[in-house]
């Protein structure tokens, strides 16, 4: 059984007045437990919509969205419970922090779920390391951190919470390449640590290549296409079609087919196409 399956979810705004539109258009997909899912999709494709549904954040203008094969929005459902088992980090989440510590912060998503002291202690503590704050910061007030650091402290505050699905919107959006790289890095040691299963919202087609391990890209509120990063990008002509800009290592390697050399498989990654050249030089690339 799947640990989240969307049904048939349609969700529309401002329903009969003149800005009346459709985000999310009957889609329907199934996340299996421990996937590292990279959604992706040109501005205004319905992603930000969508995960708010998964999260219990907005409730569906049709369809059902199921937690463990349980419906979120059914009579009885506590969404409260369900927004603790599928945590949501916002783009620009720094924007959402209040407290006067990082500690504080971190801490409080555990608090609303009654842990004890001594759990909300280990918990933010473990989390804070998880995303790369030193100790000393943990007094510090959030406003005398930088733009990266702010950042780690919200995802750290969702973290805390233990959530079975993470879900990101964007959460390198706005950081240089450095920090940007530092924050993923932190998230897949995470997921290979506790086999949670995250859902990363992104632009960049080489995040996800690097980091997913399924690809939902969607398009004009539906979905094009869910399958593996290989299969996926396998799809040049129509992601291109869409706006989406293919991985620079892509592009590489459908310039090197023009030219007639071919390899066995699609390349999304520089530590792939890297281990293929090297074969290549032994022989292992052929003519198309």
């Amino acid at each position: 059984m799947p640990i989240l399956e969307a049904k048939d979810l349609t969700y529309t705004y401002s329903i009969g007045s003149p800005f009346e539109k459709t985000a999310v258009d009957h889609i329907s997909l199934q996340i299996e437990q421990g996937e590292f899912v990279g959604i992706i999709g040109h501005t205004g494709s319905g992603k930000s919509t969508l995960m708010q549904m998964l999260n219990g954040l907005l409730k569906p203008t049709s369809g059902k969205i199921l937690l463990d094969g349980n419906d979120i929005w059914a009579k009885k459902a506590d969404r409260r419970q369900v927004r603790f088992q599928v945590g949501l980090v916002f783009q620009y989440p720094e924007y959402q922090l209040f407290e006067e510590t990082v500690y504080r912060d971190i801490a409080f998503g555990p608090k609303n779920m009654g842990l004890s002291e001594s759990e909300i202690d280990q918990r933010v503590r473990e989390t804070a390391a998880a995303v790369g704050l030193r100790e000393e910061l943990l007094e510090k007030a959030p406003y005398a951190l930088s733009g990266g650091q702010k950042r780690r402290v919200a995802i750290a505050g969702v973290m805390a919470m233990e959530p079975r699905v993470l879900i990101l919107d964007e959460p390198t959006a706005g950081l240089d390449p450095k920090g940007r790289e530092k924050i993923l890095d932190q998230l897949a040691r995470y997921h290979k640590r506790t086999g949670c299963t995250i859902l990363l919202v992104s632009h960049s087609m080489e995040d996800v290549a690097r980091y997913a391990s399924k690809l939902l890209v969607l398009n004009r509120a539906k979905i094009m296409c869910y399958d593996t990063p290989s299969k996926v990008f396998a799809q040049s002509d129509a992601l291109a079609q869409t706006g989406l800009a293919l991985p620079q290592i892509t592009r590489v390697f459908a310039a090197l087919r023009e030219k007639g050399i071919c390899f066995s498989e699609e390349v999304y990654t520089v530590k792939f196409g890297a281990a293929l050249l090297e074969d290549a030089l032994k022989g292992g690339a052929f003519k198309c």
